[in-house]
């Protein structure tokens, strides 16, 4: 079944705020991400709760999607008891009540990173100098929603995909290291 993202969550807008030194909620911003959506840095408290909305704070399950800039990916909010808002670089996808037995958070981040949805947001894309998608392209992008076994069988295999990746790395290292060690007692 294929459903417009609009039907399925609400769509906002991160906010726009000054970090500070001292703080209690932590500002997510795109540069706290690689190009995949994955975490590449610790993260602090930089805004002070006074100076923010309960209504821009996410919730466990929340999307953020960078929608500003060349990397265009979609991210998983899980609440790690440090609260946390969005900043303008990104849209908060927050599912609807009655989508959330039919559709994972998990899996919909999935879809929005997968090659043939990134393909179809950057041919949305506007701009020159700062390309960005706009709200409505995100509202009318059409989502498929496989049945619940299958979307947990995508996220397995994806997490599965990913594992063997880290452990191919790992593989390759080593291999170097050991090439490295043969050459310099070959030197000696």
């Amino acid at each position: 079944m294929n459903i417009a993202l609009k039907h399925i969550a609400l769509i906002q807008t991160g906010i726009f705020a000054k970090p500070s030194i001292e703080g209690q909620i932590v500002y997510l911003q795109a540069k706290h991400f690689d190009e995949t959506g994955i975490l590449k840095s610790s993260l602090f408290p930089d805004l002070k709760t006074e100076d923010i909305s309960e209504k821009h704070l996410l919730k466990n399950g929340d999307i953020i999607f960078a929608a500003k800039g060349m990397k265009n990916f979609a991210a998983l909010y899980e609440n790690k008891n440090q609260p946390a808002v969005a900043s303008t670089s990104f849209f908060v996808i927050r599912l609807n009540e009655d989508f959330q037995d039919r559709i994972l958070s998990e899996y919909l981040t999935w879809f929005l990173n997968s090659a043939s949805s990134q393909n179809y947001l950057k041919s949305q894309a506007v701009g020159s100098s700062l390309v960005s998608i706009s709200k409505s392209v995100l509202d009318e992008m059409e989502v498929s929603i496989p049945d619940m076994n299958t979307q947990k069988a995508i996220l397995r295999i994806t997490h599965l995909r990913r594992t063997e990746r880290k452990l191919q790395q790992q593989i390759d290292l080593l291999r170097e290291k050991q090439i490295q060690q043969q050459i310099i007692n070959a030197l000696k």
